[in-house]
């Protein structure tokens, strides 16, 4: 199996991940106020439900903003991971390259 990645798609990704915090947070708001012609309309737990979600958007918005924080922290811990692994890779490459003895794996006489 081979994994192949940029070296720009974690940070990449956490930019357009960032965005998204406030796109949440309108996108949550705009169903609330799109669901304003149904108040009143509900009856019993639908009623209840309806309440509940109207007067928590605030919290259930704190929440999902939470919960992609976290997301971008692990992206962000991803990205130095990787990149401190490409760094290390390359420099180990050069310090075995600099003890080979290429000269000894010379095949002309």
């Amino acid at each position: 199996m081979k994994f192949d990645m940029g070296s720009t798609t974690l940070s990449d990704l956490g930019k357009s991940t960032l965005g998204s915090t406030d796109d949440l947070g309108t996108l949550i708001q705009q169903l609330i106020a799109a669901a304003e012609p149904l108040e009143g309309k509900f009856n019993g737990t639908g009623k209840v439900a309806f309440d509940s979600f109207k007067l928590r958007a605030d919290e259930i918005t704190g929440a999902l903003n939470g919960s992609l924080s976290s997301i971008l922290g692990g992206q962000s811990g991803m990205d130095v991971a990787f990149g401190t692994g490409d760094q290390e890779q390359g420099d180990n490459a050069h310090q075995n390259m600099g003890a080979a003895n290429f000269d000894g794996a010379r095949f002309s006489g």
